[in-house]
């Protein structure tokens, strides 16, 4: 009996790379604390999915990255990503993870779900404003579920701020236009340089309409709280 016929409309899955664990100093108490509340592989899995499920489809999800390395060390500061086109490294400081103890395993994932999207994400044939790079990784961050307690809508002079300012203002974007916004978005910035058109491509209308829009939206829903 032959086998089945594979299926035309079957998708493939996601592609995992390697993982890679490095803690330069296991006396460090956040070297104790990150071993004792997440599970390095299941998490560092867990981001690339959430990467993936924001801002591709089984079928546009790149396939290049062969390898993240995580490194735990002390340093100043939170966390950062490099690496090649193959091999990305995201450093993780154990000084950070040391005074993030009160809601530790959240908080850990919730970086390393912001340093994988930087493993992944496109940012415009390295044009893109650092605040729109960012305020991508914590949408995708914001979306998988880890919001810190410290995050809030805000509004402003700048729609580019990045990080929690940014990431909302692109959910509400996502909400207004249709699940699937900052998908195209981040594929728009593969093979072109950044340029502000994008947003009236992709959202209809230009990123200062929107984000006067969102402004006025967060000032109204203020007011109804009696925040104003």
């Amino acid at each position: 009996m032959p086998p089945p016929a594979q299926q035309p409309n079957s998708l493939p899955h996601w592609h995992i790379p390697n993982f890679v664990l490095k803690v330069e100093d296991l006396d460090h108490d956040g070297a104790t604390i990150f071993l004792d509340n997440v599970k390095p592989k299941e998490a560092l899995k867990l981001a690339v999915e959430a990467s993936y499920a924001w801002l591709y489809t089984p079928l546009t999800a790149p396939r290049h990255v062969k390898t993240i390395t995580l490194v735990l060390r002390s340093f100043d500061g939170v966390a950062y990503t490099f690496g090649t086109h193959v091999d990305k490294e995201i450093h993780l400081s154990l000084d950070y993870i040391a005074g993030s103890v009160p809601r530790a395993k959240d908080e850990i994932e919730g970086v390393l779900v912001h340093e994988v999207v930087h493993c992944y994400q496109y940012n415009g044939l390295n044009t893109c404003p650092g605040g729109l790079i960012e305020g991508i990784a914590d949408f995708v961050r914001l979306n998988a579920g880890y919001v810190p307690p410290h995050w809030k809508p805000a509004g402003g002079d700048k729609w580019d701020k990045g990080y929690d300012t940014t990431a909302y203002f692109l959910s509400w974007i996502e909400q207004r236009c249709g699940r699937g916004t900052v998908r195209t978005l981040n594929a728009f910035l593969k093979d072109r340089k950044y340029d502000t058109k994008i947003f009236l491509a992709v959202a209809g209308d230009s990123v200062d309409v929107l984000w006067n829009t969102y402004c006025q939206e967060l000032k109204k829903q203020d007011e109804q709280k009696g925040l104003v």
